[in-house]
């Protein structure tokens, strides 16, 4: 959700697409998306106005944090909404603006939480997070051979098949051709570790799922990189 919303607002404010494809874009298959907590605003409203709102307050741009517990990437406060983020385990930082944006799901719908955010923050450098991903791939997916993972979860074994695919994530138009392969693969080496580890224990002894998560933590954190360094400069080569 939050990687949709951060590359299609970032194109719609740089005169790339039009208000309507970049709503259109960030809802999807959802009935609706609001947003909460504008500053002004007393209820949700819906996004596409959200959107003006947050132009006309100065948003040049949008980028994604995607934090796990001890490891805040694309994160710089405040308390609040970094609570929130590593809460939903996603979340927006707009630039221009020093505000951000938390998903939650609301039945078939988002409600996009606003809140004052640091917009000065580290991002990973493309090519270096590019770098650091192939090669924790390649270490996790031999020790994934090993632990036989595919026997177990071939829905692994498919993802690995599929990765010189893209994702489903939808790419605004003059998105680098860079930025698309990094984002895709970075968005299914996430699905390889979450399903690699939907259900310690089945099939496996204690110690195998031991060495599986030690070598999925480090592709976890080259793809959570890899999404953000993506999502952060999207218009390169």
């Amino acid at each position: 959700m939050s990687a949709n919303l951060a590359l299609w607002f970032s194109a719609w404010v740089s005169g790339r697409v039009s208000l309507d494809d970049a709503r259109d874009a960030i809802v999807g298959d959802d009935t609706a998306h609001h947003v909460a907590g504008l500053p002004g605003e007393d209820d949700a409203v819906p996004l596409i106005l959200a959107l003006g709102r947050l132009r006309a307050e100065g948003a040049t741009g949008a980028g994604l944090a995607l934090p796990v517990p001890g490891d805040p990437l694309g994160l710089a406060g405040p308390v609040p909404f970094n609570n929130d983020v590593l809460e939903a385990g996603e979340g927006v930082v707009l630039s221009g603006c020093d505000g951000g944006l938390v998903p939650h799901r609301a039945g078939v719908g988002v409600v996009w939480t606003y809140h004052r955010a640091t917009s000065r923050r580290q991002v990973p450098d493309p090519g270096e997070a590019d770098t650091s991903l192939r090669r924790a791939l390649l270490t996790a997916a031999n020790t994934l051979a090993e632990l036989e993972v595919a026997r177990w979860r071939p829905e692994v074994a498919d993802e690995l098949m599929a990765l010189r695919s893209t994702s489903d994530l939808r790419f605004p138009p003059e998105t680098g051709a860079r930025a698309v392969k990094l984002a895709s693969l970075s968005v299914r080496c996430i699905r390889i570790v979450d399903l690699a580890l939907a259900d310690d224990g089945a099939a496996v002894s204690a110690s195998e799922a031991d060495r599986r998560r030690a070598a999925l933590s480090p592709l976890d954190h080259a793809a959570r990189r890899g999404l953000v360094a993506a999502c952060s400069a999207p218009w390169g080569r």
